[in-house]
């Protein structure tokens, strides 16, 4: 969501314009003495004729071999002149800068405090506190009653208070009492507001306390990650713990990235199908990647265009843009650059109606084949072998039980169902826990959690190979939640905080390894409870609320 600063005007200076108003505005030429166009010329005039009149004099001195430095009166006039005038055509020619400096002096000196105690500190996302038509009442029960009243609309009161913490707890006792209903046990205090403006969330009336639990050390890649999961699932960390200390004990978790590449396919239509299969063979054209490249490029400078993939259906043809977005998760990124090129397309194909931005070819938030087959974010698989007497000591099974299972569940079972990327055990768990912990969009976890999961039984049928594959993660480092404190902090605790400066990407990179070596845990330890029969009991053990913290602790 955008925040856009809203210069408002004063009673007093609205006052003053339009054909009533009793005094004009300001101009910077108001302190001239003569008409600005006179002034322009009359120091363009003394420019000139200074510049000819010391090169003609420093030209009769080279022929005369008399040293420049000796000047005489009228010299030291033209110098000065020319100093003068030069000064004077560089700070004020095109006079309107100056205006609007003065105006914008102006206009911040309205909203300045006429009595000298310090004003209330405001949202720093807001710009200068608007100013209402009518004063706001002090006492917040007044403000209160306006916006029961309609009097106040509730989404301006942070433009209005300038005090984004008031403005929630405001909004958060009209509804109360619109509702009846009382909301004690959601907290207001202790978070900042400021944070969310504009970024995170409208209309704020408090925060959700979810807890935040560690699984790990997951060794994946030769280093150790404490996975946080935000989750109010019980046994889903511990679970995911087991998991990950079966791992460890096995020599740990090795990664790929396949494919990194964020999507976003609008859709456009034509007169007639023909013309849309001409556009279609346009953006295909290997001849003519470079020119859409440089154009979609434009938009920033971490998206670099990858490819193009189009499909049709009928008169309409949808158009699947895939670009690299460094560190961000680069929804926002792509959608600039796909504008930069519709924009560009519309020369060459006037008859182009663009209908949307995304038309659910991309696929965003939804289950699609398309990410299942294509990718989209970062596509990663993860796999590990497990040792046959960490098999049976940790995880309470054997090999040849979690390979079966994994058969008949997680593959012939999904089978079954008709399921699309759902070829696990719960994926979902993991990418949903890591997600809000990390700051991600919560809602894509229906493509990140695309996962097939691999058993089979190696060296003999000792030991056990097991893999998750996952197409389409979607993770970023920078924007959106990760900027909140608590989810920044999670980021830091993994390593990933931010943007990579030597390596843009490489950050949100780590991070999906990350969120699918969680997985290939959750995976491995959840089939192997299944296997030996535990699932009920565990569920039943730490799903219960209990108050023998020894039963917990075990």
């Amino acid at each position: 969501m955008e925040v856009r600063r809203r210069h408002v005007q004063t009673p007093a200076n609205a006052a003053g314009k339009g054909s009533g108003g009793g005094h004009s505005k300001v101009q910077a030429s108001d302190a001239l003495p003569l008409p600005i166009r006179h002034t322009n010329l009359l120091f363009s005039a003394l420019f000139m004729a200074s510049l000819v009149y010391l090169m003609r004099r420093w030209r009769e001195k080279i022929r005369s071999s008399t040293p420049l430095h000796v000047v005489g009166l009228a010299e030291i006039l033209a110098i000065f002149g020319l100093i003068a005038s030069l000064i004077y055509l560089l700070s004020f020619f095109g006079i309107a800068f100056v205006q609007s400096v003065v105006s914008s002096n102006d206009e911040e000196e309205d909203f300045l405090p006429h009595s000298k105690t310090a004003a209330p500190s405001q949202c720093s996302l807001l710009g200068p506190t608007e100013v209402p038509s009518e004063k706001l009442p002090e006492e917040d029960e007044e403000i209160v009653s306006m916006v029961l009243g309609g009097k106040m609309p509730s989404y301006l009161l942070e433009s209005k208070l300038g005090d984004c913490r008031r403005a929630a707890g405001i909004r958060r006792v009209a509804l109360s009492r619109m509702t009846g209903r009382n909301l004690e046990g959601l907290p207001l205090d202790g978070f900042n507001y400021e944070s969310i403006l504009g970024q995170c969330c409208e209309l704020p009336i408090g925060y959700v306390q979810l807890p935040v639990g560690i699984a790990g050390p997951l060794v994946l890649d030769g280093r150790q990650y404490y996975v946080p999961m935000a989750t109010t699932e019980g046994c889903l960390v511990a679970s995911t713990n087991r998991g990950c200390k079966a791992i460890a004990e096995s020599g740990g978790a090795m990664s790929m990235v396949l494919r990194d590449g964020m999507t976003r396919a609008p859709a456009v239509r034509f007169p007639s199908a023909s013309r849309a299969a001409e556009l279609k063979a346009f953006m295909e054209s290997p001849e003519n990647f470079d020119t859409l490249s440089v154009i979609f490029n434009r938009s920033s400078r971490f998206a670099r265009l990858q490819g193009v993939h189009c499909a049709i259906a009928g008169r309409n043809l949808y158009v699947r843009f895939t670009c690299s977005t460094g560190d961000a998760m680069g929804m926002n990124m792509v959608s600039k650059g796909v504008q930069n090129v519709l924009d560009f397309l519309q020369n060459d194909f006037p008859d182009m109606d663009v209908i949307t931005i995304s038309g659910n070819f991309c696929s965003d938030k939804k289950p699609a084949a398309v990410n299942w087959i294509e990718g989209r974010g970062k596509s990663v698989v993860c796999e590990a072998v497990i040792k046959e007497e960490v098999v049976k000591r940790v995880l309470k099974t054997n090999v040849e039980s979690l390979v079966e299972l994994n058969t008949i569940k997680n593959l012939a079972g999904s089978a079954v169902a008709g399921s699309l990327g759902g070829f696990n055990a719960h994926a979902s768990n993991i990418v949903s826990a890591i997600f809000i912990a990390t700051g991600q969009d919560p809602a894509q976890n229906v493509e990140s959690s695309h996962c097939i999961t691999m058993l089979e039984a190696i060296n003999g049928g000792r030991d056990l190979h097991i893999s998750v594959t996952m197409p389409s993660i979607e993770v970023g480092t920078v924007g959106g939640g990760t900027q909140l404190a608590s989810q920044a902090a999670f980021l830091d605790l993994l390593g990933v905080k931010g943007s990579n400066v030597s390596t843009p990407g490489a950050n949100a990179r780590l991070l999906a390894t990350v969120v699918a070596g969680g997985v290939l845990a959750g995976e491995l330890s959840l089939l192997s409870a299944q296997a030996a029969g535990h699932l009920v009991k565990s569920h039943m053990k730490y799903n219960r609320s209990t108050k023998d913290i020894t039963k917990s602790a075990a």
